[in-house]
């Protein structure tokens, strides 16, 4: 083969590859007839685009309308993955992850497409990841070799004992043990905390996941104890408070000295809000002082307030439930604001509270008949912590 031939046959198989990109073709070990076409859905992508190459717009639209009532395949999203699984060039099948966790299924028996939503599988380890924090909780996770995400797994499941804006400090240490999920041998996310333990200001804290009889998990401590408080510490996550509950603080826009009956955290505008606990919203609009605000009531009297909010989240209204952790709205500047910050209250009674100070009861407590089951599991857990086994693979989300 000449030189220049030679060239043309690289440049054109160069080409190939690259027009492959993240649609590369597979061939099936099991049967040299299947092929498998990976992707991940561009900017632009419908399922037309993606199937008109193997399917007729009839059938595809077809499908599509059969499929509504388990996923819209109007709804597929931009960097999610899917498959198209061919036999002797002919459509067989179709994949779409829709999260994480699903993923739907479209395949061809005889001349006719079942469409389901059928769980994504992962081979998981249960590992320790332990760390020291220096500055904050995601820099140590990070250090670890770990991915974000599981600091903020770890930050919820001790929400209510710690405050993570204040609390935190350099020194602190934790261990967990979490199930990390690996698809074709790459870290892809993680799956429960079973167990953690945290130090924090010289204060051990643990944690241990806990199902109880009808299916109901929570984390609880060495004793059963449940983790979990009627409010949360704080309704941001890693952010900084900078003003305080006071009788008296000049004011910076009126430039005087006035009452601050609340706890200003200060975030970027759109980090998101959570409601500190249970309950039905009071009050929701818009003031001159407090701009976009929120008001919860709780159980036992208690009310809480969110203020100076960017927008709310979807759907809130009046009288609309909300349960602990919800995202109710984002951090903004509207009323009189400096700058980007929630403007936080608390109240039992109408009598007004400072969030920093105030204890939070707790949930209940372990049942005595699941007592000596969970203190045998927590020995368990705790010595895997303590002695950082190596990984146990599975295939299937442990309990």
């Amino acid at each position: 083969m000449t030189r220049p031939k030679k060239i043309i046959f690289i440049l054109f198989f160069a080409g190939i590859i690259f027009n492959f990109g993240l649609n590369t073709v597979f061939a099936s070990n099991s049967d040299p007839d299947i092929q498998v076409v990976k992707g991940v859905v561009k900017q632009g992508d419908t399922a037309s685009s993606l199937l008109n190459k193997y399917l007729p717009l009839k059938t595809i639209y077809k499908i599509s309308r059969r499929s509504s009532d388990i996923f819209s395949l109007t709804h597929i999203r931009k960097g999610q993955p899917y498959k198209i699984i061919l036999q002797e060039n002919t459509l067989v099948g179709f994949e779409y992850e829709i999260d994480r966790e699903v993923r739907l299924v479209v395949q061809k028996e005889k001349d006719i497409f079942s469409i389901n939503r059928a769980p994504i599988e992962y081979d998981v380890a249960l590992e320790v990841v332990s760390s020291t924090i220096t500055s904050s909780l995601f820099e140590a996770v990070r250090k670890s070799g770990e991915k974000s995400d599981l600091a903020w797994k770890l930050s919820d499941i001790f929400a209510w004992d710690i405050d993570f804006i204040r609390d935190i400090q350099p020194g602190d240490q934790f261990k967990v043990l979490v199930e990390k999920r690996y698809r074709d041998g790459k870290l892809s996310g993680y799956g429960n905390i079973q167990a953690a333990f945290f130090t924090n200001n010289g204060t051990l804290f643990k944690a241990f996941l806990h199902k109880n009889s009808k299916g109901v998990s929570g984390y609880y401590d060495e004793k059963g104890k449940s983790l979990q408080k009627a409010f949360l510490k704080a309704p941001l996550t890693f952010s900084r408070i900078t003003s305080k509950f006071t009788k008296r603080r000049f004011h910076p826009i009126f430039k005087e000295y006035r009452p601050h009956p609340g706890v200003d955290y200060a975030a970027p505008k759109g980090t998101p809000i959570k409601t500190v606990g249970d309950g039905v919203i009071a009050e929701i609009g818009y003031n001159k002082g407090m701009g976009n605000y929120i008001n919860i009531r709780h159980f036992n009297g208690y009310t809480t307030g969110y203020n100076h909010m960017r927008k709310f989240a979807k759907g809130m209204k009046k009288n609309k439930s909300v349960l602990q952790g919800d995202v109710i709205g984002y951090v903004g500047m509207t009323g009189y604001a400096t700058g980007p910050h929630l403007d936080f209250r608390m109240k039992k009674n109408g009598k007004l509270l400072d969030p920093l100070k105030h204890k939070s009861p707790s949930a209940k407590p372990v049942k005595s008949v699941e007592m000596e089951q969970f203190l045998a599991r927590t020995v368990e857990l705790s010595a895997r912590i303590l002695t950082a086994q190596k990984p146990v693979l599975s295939d299937k989300k442990l309990t």
